[in-house]
């Protein structure tokens, strides 16, 4: 379902407040402790919903357990998987019947069954048991398919495509005034079919189709599914991956077509800077494996092969970078239909370049989310218009058009304007960033680019006939089908706007892979912003899945001495990361673990953890400092302010090793555990004896350095205190301003707060003057720029070399904001023990915070009135335990539900501070009141 931009930023606006308000609800029908039996929902299996063709021989479930009660905890379960829903319905498990298991676990329950085999299709449901011994109902049903399991599940199926030489469109003449691009040479697109003929109706139907590329299928006239840019990019030398389609209503008796639209995609396309193409191979290809299963038990399979045929069609261009081009006049109405006269088709050519190995795609897929309608209409040129979408974002457009027979409509795209209204491209660098539409001439058009996408905000249509209306031009804003997870929201418009734009931004990068921009040629998958980002993107989207993808790309990227690359898939920059941007292979996996549990995934990494850090120990010196020569990128884009690189070296070998440790040490590895944090601290002694002065000045004496040795627990004692004094007098000294890059602002605010100094990390967070978050928002900013100064007043725009206006490194606050302002953090992995600790920004005076964690949504909403009364709601999800802290001003009071806090219900007090009340409660909804004695 797509939503207007107003409904969707509604939604994540008010996600808390719906959340919060069905917890109150049902509170308020049962206040007493314990009220309210468990009802078992969300369930999931490999983190999905319903996933289609998954190869994981023992899947793991999971769910959620939600009550209206507090204190209330799963203490067993059953779970019963079926091969079809009538047995299911019937309470029999004949694939797995768990029976009664006494725990109270509710995620990567794994499957432990009779051996599932290829195409199984499993029906599932979960019982559990309250802390009373009361059963719940059955939950909903759940499904999964298992895909194709091994090689020989391919059957016959074969790789194919069309080399033949095909006509290439001459580039388009450049509008007048523009800089006129170079010549390109852009292969259109390969439309794929074949038919087949059933004698009876089938009862189940599935389709596994990959491709070296891009593609969409299609089936008997319509196109299968809705997801874009299938396969996913991956290093297709090592792997490819296959998506699964139930197509059972798609297929019947008699004559059926199957087809598809191959198109270069990552394979073989423009990728990256550089202007360069087909760096994995010349020819893309398709596969798929089309398995009916009739009702009399027979089952016939429809493969790529020989039979197929190849033709070209309305599709001229299709590119990532450069853009999609679309002429009507030879669309081929029914191409894809059974009845369709073919014969004027070529055959495929058979065989593909590469063998990799196909894998079911185990991440979400690519789909559209969001519809954007046009703001306002400019004409800043004659005959250009441009559309405002007020969104910089990702994705594609809706052109609806009527024109003459040949008529040729341009669009262009662009995240900002010049000072005279015209789109501003230099920034794009060298992708071209054009898609085209030449009109049939027969009425209303409509049209829609599938094989593409661009980052933008401002859409300029030339080549109309008259002046547009605002119906021309619709946004379609497309990301990875990541579930919307947290949501912000409080009494300060800037920095509600802030959640939006990190919102935006992450949506606009999540595309199969992090990338860093989704405009210019570029789009990697760059390991240094993904790991400084990774935390708040877990609190804005389920990303497990997502990452689970990602972090196989990058294990491939490692190098066979350890090192990881600077993005992954490795393609265009190189396989050395540097500091902080390899490290990302240490980084990510376990922040995955931490935020949803995932042992399987932290053990699967674990390998390449170790070594990468026995990398670093190796290339190392004997005083475990750097070599001579290292790759680093440094506190990239900092302002005014260079931390010295072997700085940043030490620092993040120490980082990356203590928290190998720590996996060691969850994953049971008794000789690692004691071995690496044994480095960690050796590594930090060296740290000290070569960077840190005797009065405690860190070399380069930047907020990057203090920063780094505060948040990576590289000081102690005296030396940690004057490296906090230096670090809020560099601030102070710079006017209240941060000069951290990527790097630095990553860990900056979270020091600040260690340091006890939220005063300094809430003045930062408000600024509005340069440099600041702010800043960029005061000058229209609906996302999070690259740098700091992408445009200034004085000087306008920066380098058009590099600056993205969408790249959500900066936006690694949002981590903070959630467990500061909203005081929510988990205590261990997978939120199964929850601290809330809201700290009062003395500017706000409300503020809510959702996060729907793996075990469900956790919610604070805070409000302090101007006579200094105050009111705290917190909602603990079921089958958790949460520490609140409560702030509790000296003079005043604290209650709970009406009643003073000692009586209330569900909660236990800890003790109390000079300024707030510590307890420990249950699940629930709970709301405190503070007010004068």
């Amino acid at each position: 379902m797509l939503l207007s931009l107003r409904s969707a930023l509604s939604i994540i606006v008010l996600l808390g407040l719906v959340w919060a308000a069905t917890a109150a609800m049902a509170a308020a029908q049962e206040v007493q402790a314990g009220g309210g039996r468990l009802t078992p929902s969300r369930l999931r299996c490999e983190y999905r919903t319903d996933p289609l063709g998954v190869d994981v021989t023992s899947p793991r479930l999971s769910w959620i357990v939600e009550s209206p009660g507090r204190g209330q905890k799963q203490t067993a379960y059953q779970v019963l998987v079926a091969g079809d829903p009538a047995a299911l319905g019937r309470d029999q498990g004949d694939l797995w019947d768990s029976g009664r298991v006494n725990s109270d676990e509710t995620t990567a329950i794994v499957y432990a069954g009779k051996p599932l085999r290829s195409h199984q299709p499993c029906y599932w449901k979960v019982k559990v048991w309250d802390k009373d011994g009361q059963a719940s109902a059955w939950s909903h049903t759940a499904q999964w398919s298992m895909g194709l399991l091994g090689p020989s599940d391919w059957g016959s199926s074969a790789w194919v495509g069309w080399d033949k030489p095909r006509p290439v469109d001459q580039p388009q003449a450049p509008a007048e005034g523009k800089v006129k691009p170079a010549r390109l040479v852009l292969p259109p697109p390969v439309y794929l079919r074949t038919r087949f003929r059933l004698e009876q109706p089938v009862r189940r139907a599935t389709l596994y189709a990959t491709a070296l590329g891009i593609f969409d299928v299609h089936l008997n006239g319509f196109r299968v599914g809705d997801e874009f840019f299938n396969p996913g990019w991956t290093d297709y030398t090592r792997r490819v991956y296959y998506r699964a389609f139930d197509v059972t209503s798609r297929v019947h008796a008699g004559d059926n077509a199957l087809g598809a639209i191959l198109a270069d995609g990552w394979y073989s396309g423009y990728v990256g800077f550089g202007k360069m193409r087909n760096h994995y191979g010349k020819k893309p290809r398709f596969r798929a494996r089309l398995r009916l299963e009739m009702h009399d038990g027979a089952t016939v399979d429809v493969v790529t092969g020989p039979d197929w045929k190849a033709a070209t069609g309305a599709i001229r261009e299709a590119d990532f970078l450069m853009g999609e081009t679309y002429d009507a006049r030879q669309a081929m109405p029914g191409w894809d239909a059974p009845g369709f006269d073919d014969g004027r088709w070529d055959k495929v050519d058979l065989g593909a370049e590469l063998q990799p190995v196909i894998q079911w795609h185990p991440g979400p897929a690519v789909r559209a989310f969001a519809e954007l309608k046009p703001r306002t209409i400019t004409e800043p040129r004659p005959g250009a218009y441009v559309f405002d979408l007020g969104q910089n974002f990702a994705g594609i457009v809706r052109l609806e058009v009527t024109g003459d027979p040949g008529r040729t409509i341009r669009l262009r795209f662009a995240e900002r304007l010049n000072p005279d209204g015209t789109i501003y491209t230099t920034n794009l660098r060298e992708a071209r960033v054009t898609d085209t539409y030449i009109c049939k001439g027969q009425g209303q058009e409509s049209w829609e680019p599938r094989f593409t996408f661009h980052g933008f905000q401002y859409v300029e249509v030339t080549g109309l006939r008259s002046p547009p209306i605002p119906e021309a031009i619709t946004g379609i804003a497309l990301s990875s089908d990541t579930p919307v997870a947290g949501s912000f929201s409080c009494s300060d418009r800037m920095l509600n706007q802030l959640f939006s734009n990190i919102y935006w931004t992450q949506r606009a990068n999540f595309l199969d892979i992090p990338t860093d921009c989704p405009q210019r040629d570029e789009r990697l998958g760059w390991t240094g912003d993904a790991q400084v980002y990774i935390g708040t993107a877990a609190l804005i989207c389920d990303v497990q899945a997502f990452f689970t993808k990602w972090l196989v790309d990058l294990t491939d990227g490692q190098r066979g001495d350890g090192q990881f690359p600077m993005v992954a898939p490795v393609k265009v920059a190189g396989n050395d990361g540097g500091p902080a941007w390899a490290d990302a292979g240490v980084i990510c996996p376990w922040t995955i673990y931490q935020v949803y549990g995932d042992r399987r995934l932290l053990e699967r990494q674990y390998p390449s953890m170790v070594k990468f850090v026995e990398f670093c120990r190796k290339r190392s010196t004997s005083e475990l400092l750097p070599p001579e020569k290292f790759h680093c990128f440094g506190d990239w884009l900092s302002i005014h302010a260079d931390t010295p690189k072997d700085v940043i070296y030490t620092a993040y070998f120490a980082y990356s090793t203590k928290l190998l440790a720590e996996a060691a040490e969850a994953l049971g590895k008794a000789a690692d555990a004691p071995k690496y944090r044994e480095l960690f601290f050796a590594i930090k002694d060296a740290f000290n004896r070569a960077y840190v002065g005797p009065d405690g000045r860190i070399k380069g004496d930047t907020q990057a350095c203090y920063v780094l040795a505060i948040a990576f627990d590289l000081v102690d004692g005296e030396r940690r205190q004057q490296a906090a004094r230096y670090l809020v007098e560099d601030i102070e000294k710079r006017g209240g301003h941060l000069s951290t890059g990527f790097i630095g602002t990553k860990s900056l605010m979270h020091a600040l707060s260690r340091i006890g100094r939220h005063d300094v990390a809430f003045r930062l967070l408000h600024n509005d003057t340069f440099p600041s978050w702010g800043f960029s928002i005061k000058h229209g900013a609906t996302s999070i720029w690259e740098r700091w100064d992408g445009w200034t007043p004085e000087k306008g725009f920066q380098d058009p070399g590099m600056n993205s206006f969408a790249h959500y490194s900066f936006g690694a606050v949002y981590q903070w904001m959630v467990e500061n302002i909203g005081g929510i953090r988990s205590e261990g992995p997978a939120y199964k023990q929850i601290a809330i600790s809201p700290v009062r920004d003395p500017r706000l005076s409300a503020a809510r915070t959702v996060y729907n964690s793996i075990r469900g949504p956790i919610a604070t909403r805070w409000a302090v009135a101007r006579d200094q009364r105050a009111t705290l709601e917190v909602t603990i999800p079921a089958n958790t335990t949460a520490t609140v802290s409560v702030p509790l001003p000296r003079g005043q009071s604290l209650t709970e539900g009406g009643r003073p806090v000692t009586a209330a219900e569900g909660m236990k007090l800890l003790h109390a501070e000079d300024d707030r009340v510590v307890l420990e409660v249950g699940s629930g909804t709970y709301r405190f009141a503070t007010a004068p004695r």
